[in-house]
């Protein structure tokens, strides 16, 4: 078998039958291509993935950890390389898995950078609403933070899916699913503005005219584009957090756990398969959860 044709059939696997988005399939090609170099450079690329052992894929590891790569990324290059492998497997183009053995280095459970709510209202109050993308902008980012979205979510955001009569959105999610999601009277009122003084001045390309948020082309905008706009906002204001998109996510999610909410209903508001990726954001201070004790158990 050759690698490059394996991968190629593996990514049409990937969004065909898993439906992944192309980022989350370059991520796997991404992994992959580090296994492709490093049998290269071993020189037994002449085996193909049905060649490949487990003692071989150990000592692949050990290259990437020679590398400098953190045990979060090798654990995430590990998970691809057996997705790949499960793959060709299921194809029956292999008749043993090599990766059944192979172990992840031990990783700690990185709890997500977030924002106070002072500190969302400031890079929000950041924004210029005097220039023509001022409150396009400042919509953005009460969106993000209202509705606790992704950035792919963000950027694909359709007007026919605002049902502000009934304050909800419908976000298409990863795998194509789809949810409903409340949104903040804020987030509407920011939202409506801006249709109505930068939008609607826009000459809309053909392609982009359900989409919510354009740029100055009339085109949708794209992920590095709003990586930008809040840089340049928290750099304005002297912050020295490391703040992206998914800070607003991660703050959304965790205001409303610390407030009282219940873990489910934020799950389903997040679009996580799994409730334990959702329980992440109970990372509660030390003292809430002596004071809960104190309060509640019936020896205290």
């Amino acid at each position: 078998m050759i690698w490059e044709s394996e991968i190629e059939s593996f990514k049409g696997y990937l969004k065909v039958e898993k439906g992944l988005s192309d980022n989350s399939i370059n991520a796997y090609v991404t992994d992959l291509t580090k296994l492709v170099t490093f049998v290269k450079e071993k020189g037994i690329l002449d085996k193909g993935p049905d060649g490949i052992s487990l003692t071989e894929l150990n000592e692949m590891m050990e290259w990437v950890t020679q590398r400098g790569i953190s045990p979060r990324t090798q654990a995430r290059i590990i998970s691809g390389i057996k997705s790949f492998f499960k793959y060709l497997l299921i194809e029956e183009k292999i008749e043993k898995d090599p990766t059944a053995l192979l172990e992840s280095p031990k990783i700690g459970r990185k709890l997500p950078e977030i924002l106070s709510v002072e500190e969302i209202d400031s890079i929000i109050a950041a924004i210029d609403t005097k220039k023509p993308e001022g409150q396009r902008n400042k919509a953005i980012l009460e969106t993000l933070y209202s509705c606790g979205l992704r950035v792919s979510e963000l950027i694909d955001l359709k007007i026919s899916n605002l049902f502000f009569e009934s304050g909800f959105i419908k976000i298409e999610g990863k795998a194509n699913k789809e949810r409903l999601v409340p949104i903040s009277t804020k987030a509407i009122k920011e939202i409506n503005l801006y249709l109505s003084e930068y939008r609607r001045t826009l000459r809309i390309h053909p392609d982009s005219e359900d989409v919510l948020f354009l740029n100055r082309r009339g085109k949708k905008l794209s992920r590095v584009m709003i990586f930008t706009i809040i840089k340049t906002l928290v750099e304005a204001i002297g912050m020295e957090k490391n703040v992206s998109p998914h800070t607003f996510r991660h703050s959304f999610a965790t205001h409303l756990i610390d407030g009282g909410a219940n873990l489910r209903a934020v799950q389903e508001m997040l679009g996580h398969e799994s409730i334990i990726t959702t329980e992440i954001y109970t990372h509660l201070d030390k003292e809430y959860l002596k004071n809960t004790m104190i309060q509640f158990h019936p020896r205290s």
